[in-house]
């Protein structure tokens, strides 16, 4: 079966690619919904078939905003689209009040047709969506506000009917009544107890009626578990229907203020108007010069992903909260929605540029998830923290915003939660809740016990399928640690920062000196003999988590010359990253993907398409060789991350993934968030220009390059030779300016006292 599917893949990825970079601009870019300036480069398709895992998505909302909306289908290779989601309520984690036109007669199987869309008439922008359903000979118009959103139907003069079917996408209770012929109130029941209330109105007058139990109703209300509703206009009726809408994770009563306030007076051409504006002011934050035109179309729509998480439900100086069930007033906005395993890389470091004040409101709202729920929250969502992955990574990024400047937050509150979460928390994988007696192993001991090979489970707490990931959980607490550490030690806790400071060296624990790599320890302190490669199950997740040794060898981001020394020096350390691109599987491709589908973008054992690889084609510079980060960048980026639908190698998660792809292109990364220090690469653009709070700009400026000239043959800071590849946060922020000479062979001696 998987042999098959990569041969299908194989005939007809090439034509695919080759049509997209012979007729770049296609369909949809002939239109007058491109937008100006940049933003004709920002196309939402761009990775929206996946390598082996999950695709992007194109998601139609304003910045950081709540209603979010793409097409319900299961990539772009799918041409049947099951319904349109007033809000998608989390990235990856369901939907809310699914719609769909109809022109069949209504009975109980109308709504499981499913409409085909044609792939060339359809339009795609971060603000505006068109489709047009073949079937039915139906357009789909959509546009999105904050709370509120408007979908526009063109129907056919020779349609047999016009109607709007409404479903629920969840499994709880829910509602729909119809008043006055045009208006619609409606809730429904997400995550278990959470109520979504939504508020719209017709253009045009019908009739309606529901569904109950599968039985057609000419009710105009109904409530339960699964309830439809449809509504069904005349002939008399224009064949343009506009359905204007907001919802409320407060009341009802919200929901038709947020309409009123938003959306009821507004046309469709002005709220789309007023979204391409909001896009047009995030997305020209960052000016670039230079490259090719499908540089430029990846860098920007990487760009426009870094946008839409996390989102703010605030409504009228009030949220719901998941993390106590109850309704606050603040006048501070309120995010949810962040997966913090991948996004305090680089795109939490990416907003601490461009968008500072922003990224002050969201580490508060992570201070008062932690005040309302008792925990730091790792993946905060809507209905609570999601506990996914491993680790406690908002130490990470509430040091690495604290350390570049954030202040409006309770940073004693925050630093609280993280010690709590260091001392009390469990650090088992896809769980929340208490220590177990793993973690009181841990603290006593400096690592997480592994279990040998076929041994069974003795901890019930552990996840069936995430397993213990035992290396995994021991490098990542190092860093957690390390950030704990690092936080006392600013705010002048010294004692604190001793006991921290100790664990961040935990990781030293788990090196194996013979094998040179990080194995895991038996709970009598034994190393347990595995392949690095291969063993572990599925992901590696008894040992590590979604890739094997080879990622998490450089798993040590807060001491790099501490790794440097377990190696044996730069050149071993050098040799080894060497090896890393070039170690073969050892086994088939489609054996090793079987075992680890995440691990996808392979170059050698090295995998581009999972999150824990970001940082290390960077290490180079910490090695003598800054050449071969210059040049394993720009083989990365042109390698897996094309301007197509195959153009994201690995789960984009939001953002946390084309953060990599913005820093990058703009030559330069922060290898370790929570110092605040950037790295340099390559950048693939003559001049990038990033507009800063108080009218500031950052510059950097790479003379001559091109796709040939990529190795930097001298560097200037603010017109001072710079021999280091690095820079402060600080200078980048003052409106410094960087300037490199590029060329087309490496100089091997710039940068190598680093």
């Amino acid at each position: 079966m998987i042999k098959s599917l990569l041969r299908l893949l194989t005939a007809i990825s090439l034509p695919v690619v080759f049509c997209f970079y012979t007729a770049p601009v296609i369909a949809q870019d002939r239109d007058d919904n491109a937008g100006s300036g940049n933003l004709k480069y920002v196309d939402p398709r761009i990775g929206n078939v996946g390598a082996l895992l999950q695709p992007t998505r194109p998601t139609v909302q304003l910045p950081n905003q709540v209603i979010r909306m793409y097409p319900q289908r299961s990539d772009y290779i799918d041409d049947q689209i099951s319904s349109f989601p007033l809000t998608i309520v989390s990235h990856r984690l369901g939907e809310v009040f699914a719609m769909m036109p109809s022109v069949k007669q209504i009975s109980t199987d109308t709504w499981k047709q499913k409409l085909t869309w044609d792939h060339e008439l359809e339009v795609t922008r971060p603000w505006y969506y068109s489709t047009y359903l073949i079937d039915d000979e139906t357009t789909v118009e959509f546009t999105a506000g904050k709370k509120a959103g408007i979908f526009r139907f063109e129907f056919s003069d020779n349609a047999p009917n016009k109607s709007i079917l409404f479903s629920l996408y969840n499994n709880g209770a829910g509602s729909w009544k119809f008043s006055g012929g045009n208006e619609i109130t409606a809730t429904e029941t997400y995550n278990d107890n959470i109520k979504v209330y939504m508020y719209g109105v017709f253009s045009a007058t019908g009739k309606a009626g529901t569904v109950k139990e599968n039985k057609l109703s000419d009710a105009n209300e109904v409530e339960g578990k699964k309830v439809k509703a449809w509504i069904t206009f005349p002939k008399s009726a224009s064949n343009k229907i506009e359905f204007k809408y907001a919802i409320s994770y407060i009341s009802p009563e919200q929901a038709r203020k947020n309409f009123n306030e938003e959306i009821k007076v507004k046309s469709f051409a002005e709220i789309k108007s007023n979204g391409e504006k909001a896009w047009s002011n995030i997305i020209n934050k960052i000016k670039v010069e230079g490259g090719t035109e499908a540089q430029k179309r990846s860098f920007y729509t990487a760009y426009y992903r870094c946008n839409e998480r996390m989102v703010d439900i605030s409504e009228d100086n009030k949220y719901y909260s998941g993390y106590d069930n109850k309704i606050h007033e603040s006048t501070r906005p309120f995010y949810v929605d962040d997966w913090i395993w991948d996004t305090y890389l680089a795109l939490h470091p990416l907003r601490n540029i461009v968008n500072p004040a922003l990224e002050e409101d969201m580490v508060n709202s992570y201070v008062t998830q932690y005040t309302q729920s008792g925990w730091m929250p790792t993946f905060p969502v809507l209905f609570g923290d999601n506990p996914c992955m491993n680790a406690f990574h908002s130490s990470i990024m509430i040091l690495d915003d604290y350390r570049k400047g954030r202040r409006n937050f309770d940073v004693e509150k925050a630093y609280e939660g993280m010690v709590k979460n260091a001392t009390q928390a469990t650090m088992l994988p896809w769980r929340n809740g208490p220590k177990t007696i793993l973690d009181d192993f841990y603290y006593k001991n400096g690592y997480f016990p592994a279990l040998k090979p076929g041994e069974k489970e003795t901890v019930a707490a552990v996840h069936p399928f995430e397993k213990r990931q035992a290396v995994a959980v021991t490098l990542g607490g190092s860093y957690d640690d390390w950030a704990v550490g690092q936080l006392a030690k600013d705010l002048g806790k010294m004692n604190d920062y001793q006991k921290f400071n100790a664990r961040s060296n935990n990781y030293k624990n788990l090196w194996d000196e013979k094998v040179k790599m990080f194995m895991p320890k038996d709970a009598d302190g034994k190393f347990i003999n595995i392949d690095p490669k291969f063993d572990g199950g599925m992901g590696g997740r008894e040992y590590y988590d979604e890739n094997n040794g080879w990622t998490y060898l450089w798993q040590v981001q807060h001491n790099i010359s501490g790794l440097i020394g377990l190696m044996g020096g730069k050149a071993a350390f050098q040799a080894k990253l060497d090896q890393l691109f070039r170690e073969p599987l050892g086994r088939s491709k489609h054996e090793f993907w079987a075992k680890f589908p995440d691990a996808t973008g392979l170059v050698g054992e090295y995998s581009m398409g999972n999150e824990p690889s970001f940082h290390i084609p960077y290490l180079y510079n910490y090695a003598g060789a800054p050449w071969k980060t210059q040049s394993h960048i720009r083989l990365l980026l042109d390698l897996w991350y094309k301007d197509n639908v195959f153009g994201i190698p690995g789960d984009e998660d939001g953002g946390g993934m084309t953060a990599f792809v913005v820093f990058s292109s703009m030559g330069f990364y922060p290898i370790t968030p929570g110092l605040p220090i950037y790295t340099i690469g390559s950048p693939l653009f003559s001049k990038v220009t990033i507009n800063l709070p108080d009218d500031k700009e950052f510059t950097l400026i790479a003379n001559n390059c091109s796709v040939i000239n990529k190795y930097i043959q001298s560097a200037k800071f603010n017109g001072k030779v710079l021999n280091t590849p690095t820079f402060t946060h600080a200078e980048l922020m003052n409106g410094g300016k960087l300037e490199l000479e590029m060329g087309p062979k490496p100089n091997k001696s710039w940068g190598v006292n680093n």
